[in-house]
């Protein structure tokens, strides 16, 4: 537990990187603004880090949430770590000191790109008490996707064959640990630098998608695939049914909706169930992953951290498509 006293706002104002408008990152602005209101059920944290996510610098480019913003200057971030400093009533199950982590419903509540978020406390979790605030702060929103694809729409367990894409990014180097957490034997798509590290966290085969065709090399049909590309130009859907078994489940994360990306008709008619995510800031889950964190059996990599300021720095760096595991911003820095 902290200390609260200190962290309690000062003014009615708070710095925070805040989105001036559509289009480059130079539309991300160092700056203040008023310091959110707790209803209800909510809690006033004071951020300490803040995981930046490709849906953030394509919401500022135009697409991702971007027709849910309503007026600028807005402020984004789907995911932080810190210190609880207000509870909206005494009964609530953080109290003031509790260092916490959590995933914001944007544009329903303000960002996490700020000095401080108010969330509902059902959005929060204790932070896992072997990982720094930096390394929390890049972890909710993250994990929850991977959570989402592995455990509720994949329903991955022992001895089926998954094969996620893009196992080295942020979302996919947590969905390949909770596969291997259930059972599985994973396959996992990443440039030739990343191999080591994947094998490091579990996984049993990587290919390397820069030289290698990854439905060439698959021997044996899979049971799940997590697509975390979604690619039409690469075909990687379409490619994906070339290795998924009859009946077998194809997970696409980033769009969540399916035209162009692989042959529904075809993927129907072998009884391929294609599934979409669900995603909800769940702190019961966020428990469970706690634990999972406490116990070892999950690990986070920062790849950089960035100030507050250079928000938009950190969003580019992501789009790039290069980034081992998660890009984080220091809110104090």
């Amino acid at each position: 537990m902290t200390d609260a006293a200190d962290l309690q706002p000062t003014s009615d104002t708070m710095r925070a990187a805040l989105l001036t408008g559509i289009g480059g990152p130079e539309m991300m602005q160092l700056g203040e603004t008023a310091v959110p209101l707790t209803l209800n059920s909510d809690t006033l944290v004071r951020v300490k880090a803040a995981g930046v996510n490709p849906i953030d610098g394509k919401t500022r480019s135009g697409a991702g949430a971007a027709k849910a913003i309503t007026s600028f200057p807005s402020t984004l971030g789907g995911e932080f770590s810190g210190v609880v400093v207000r509870a909206s009533y005494e009964l609530a199950p953080f109290q003031p000191g509790d260092e916490v982590y959590g995933m914001l419903l944007f544009p329903r509540y303000s960002g996490a790109y700020a000095e401080y978020v108010s969330v509902p406390f059902m959005s929060l979790a204790k932070k896992p008490k072997n990982l720094s605030f930096i390394e929390a702060g890049g972890v909710p929103l993250a994990v929850l996707t991977a959570w989402a694809a592995v455990v509720e729409a994949g329903g991955v367990y022992t001895g089926q064959r998954v094969l996620i894409h893009a196992g080295a990014g942020g979302v996919g180097h947590f969905a390949v640990q909770l596969a291997k957490y259930y059972g599985a034997h994973v396959i996992t798509t990443a440039s030739e630098r990343n191999h080591e590290w994947l094998r490091e966290l579990g996984a049993d085969q990587v290919i390397d998608y820069r030289n290698e065709r990854f439905e060439e090399v698959i021997s044996e049909p899979v049971d799940v695939v997590i697509d975390l590309i979604g690619n039409v130009k690469d075909q990687t859907g379409s490619r994906s049914l070339r290795v998924l078994r009859d009946g077998g489940t194809l997970i696409n994360v980033p769009t969540g909706s399916y035209p162009d990306l692989f042959d529904e008709a075809a993927a129907e008619n072998r009884g391929i169930v294609a599934s979409t995510l669900k995603l909800s800031p769940e702190g019961r889950i966020l428990q469970t992953i706690t634990q999972l964190f406490e116990q070892g059996a999950l690990q986070t990599h920062v790849d950089r951290v960035f100030p507050l300021a250079e928000a938009g720095a950190a969003q580019e760096l992501i789009a790039d498509g290069h980034v081992r595991g998660k890009v984080v911003l220091d809110i104090d820095a």
